[in-house]
This record gives structure tokens, C-alpha cells and sequence, in this order.
């Protein structure tokens, strides 16, 4: 699954396997701060908001030209980005001044060896997903003609779930919109949840956007039918090989870092491209 229930909320896997390796890593930290060094308590506690700020830090200082022009969005930690390595850096660059110890400071390594590694492999474990079936749910064109998904199969196929009011939907869709027309030997979709069809050519008029294969789910039902299948839900989902099934994923668009408009088409084509190389269980 790529994401996991807890009643009636859902969180995307990938951050569950974050928040269960920092759990992880806290659990180890404070065992050995009883039985190694008392100081590492201390330490641990600094680590964790001294990771993640290095971490963020350091994603923006990769993609600082994009950040440079919007410096507000650097507090957005909401939409993701986080460089892990500098978060770890960070967190073991502490131990100098907060653990005296040799011992002490091995232990503290010890425990964030130990949250990467149930972070991996929580990752690696979702990451291996049997295939979602393709949703049986017509939907409707722009002519009000029903077509199924299954009508586009035979490649691989990318489906960006997507509506007008969604402020990332519409930052990335001018970069979808370019990714599709671009990559050969794929089937992009794009299924609008929930508008009617003159408020999307309204929009996309309005944008100077024409996306190939825009498809109508005026009730969310592809969205539900994928949310019950254990989809993250937030947006983008990719076919492989099989022609009968997809994997999901998280959207592809929201993994290309905020740069200008044209490194972030170039970086979307890759990405699309890297995904459908992959094999069809991930």
C-alpha cells in the first residue's frame, strides 16, 4: 500500500516510514542515553528540530534559484522537501558539542543508524506493492461521450488526478501538460474531480493549457477507488507494463523540485521516465 488508514485519516506511507524512523530513533537514543551517557538525552531532543532544519536547508540550497523568487515558500515544509542527508549530518554534527564522550557519540550514531534503517526499510517494504486494478467507473468527455480507462490501455499510462481550485494541481499543470506532449510510448490522463466541463475550458483557456486525454470524473470515483485501494490519494499515478493494472504512487509532479519553469519541465520528463523504466511491483 502507499498509504496507511488510521480511521477516517489517511497518511501517505512514505511519511508514515519517516515518523516511525524517528520514533525509532528517539526509542534507541533514550535507551542508550541510560545505559552509555546521560548526555545523549539532551542531544536527542536537539537532534530531531536541528535535523529537519538542516534538511530543509539543505533541500533549499539545491533548489535555491526556484526559492529565490517565492523566499515564502521556504517556510511551506507542509508541501515536502527535505534533504536527508543534511538532516543527519546535522543531527551527528551535534554530538561534538553536546556529547563529550567517545562512547557517548558512538551511541549517538548508533541511534540514527538505527531510525534510517526502519525509515528504509518502511520504504522499502511499501515501495513493493502488488498492482491496483484499473477502475471500472466510465468517465465522461468533454462531448459528455462515456470512455473507461481501460479504452487507453496497451502502455504505459500516467493519470493526474487534478481540478481547478487545487493550488498545486494548477502550479504543476502547465508542466504536465508540457511532460505529456513530450513523452512518447506513454498515455497521459487527466481526470478532473468533481467540475463540470465549461469551469475546466474556462480554466484551461485561461492558462493557454491543452493536455491530451482530459476525462471528467464529476463524482470522485476514480479518486475514492483508489483512496479504498491504498493510494496516497494526492494526485498522480502511473501504468507499467501490465496493461490491466497501475501502480500508484505520489505525484510525480510534487517530487520535481521548485525551480524555474524550465528545469522543472526537463526534471519532469525524467522523472516520468525514470518510474515507467521501473518493473511493474515496486
Amino acid at each position: 500500500m502507499n498509504a496507511i488508514s488510521i480511521g477516517p485519516f489517511m497518511l501517505a506511507a512514505d511519511r508514515a516510514s519517516a515518523i516511525v524512523g524517528i520514533l525509532a530513533f528517539t526509542v534507541v537514543a533514550g535507551v542508550l542515553a541510560r545505559r552509555a551517557d546521560g548526555s545523549l538525552s539532551r542531544w536527542s531532543s536537539w537532534a530531531l528540530p536541528c535535523g529537519l532544519v538542516a534538511a530543509r536547508l539543505g533541500h533549499v540550497g539545491l533548489n535555491w534559484e526556484g526559492f529565490s523568487e517565492e523566499p515564502a515558500r521556504i517556510l511551506a515544509v507542509w508541501q515536502g522537501g527535505f534533504f536527508w542527508p543534511a538532516g543527519v549530518a546535522g543531527a551527528a554534527v551535534l554530538l561534538l558539542p553536546l556529547v563529550r564522550a567517545t562512547t557517548g557519540r558512538l551511541a549517538g550514531l548508533a541511534s540514527l543508524a538505527a531510525g534510517l534503517f526502519i525509515w528504509h526499510l518502511g520504504v522499502s517494504l511499501h515501495s513493493s506493492v502488488e498492482p491496483i486494478a484499473l477502475s471500472g467507473q466510465p468517465l465522461q468527455t468533454f462531448a459528455g461521450e462515456s470512455r473507461q480507462l481501460s479504452e487507453l490501455e496497451g502502455q504505459p499510462m500516467v493519470i493526474n488526478l487534478w481540478a481547478t481550485w487545487c493550488p498545486p494541481c494548477r502550479r504543476e499543470m502547465p508542466m504536465m501538460t508540457e511532460v505529456a506532449r513530450n513523452t512518447e510510448g506513454t498515455t497521459f490522463v487527466f481526470a478532473n474531480q468533481g467540475e463540470d466541463a465549461p469551469r475546466i475550458r474556462a480554466y484551461l483557456a485561461a492558462e493557454s493549457l491543452d493536455p491530451p486525454n482530459v476525462l471528467l470524473d464529476d463524482l470522485g470515483a476514480l479518486g475514492r477507488h483508489l483512496s479504498r485501494a491504498g493510494s496516497s490519494g494526492d494526485a498522480l499515478h502511473w501504468a507499467r507494463r501490465c496493461p490491466e493494472a497501475f501502480s500508484s504512487g505520489r505525484n510525480l509532479a510534487r517530487r520535481v523540485p521548485p525551480e524555474d519553469a524550465r528545469t522543472r519541465r526537463v526534471k519532469g520528463r525524467r522523472h516520468v521516465a525514470d518510474h515507467l523504466a521501473q518493473p511493474t511491483s515496486r
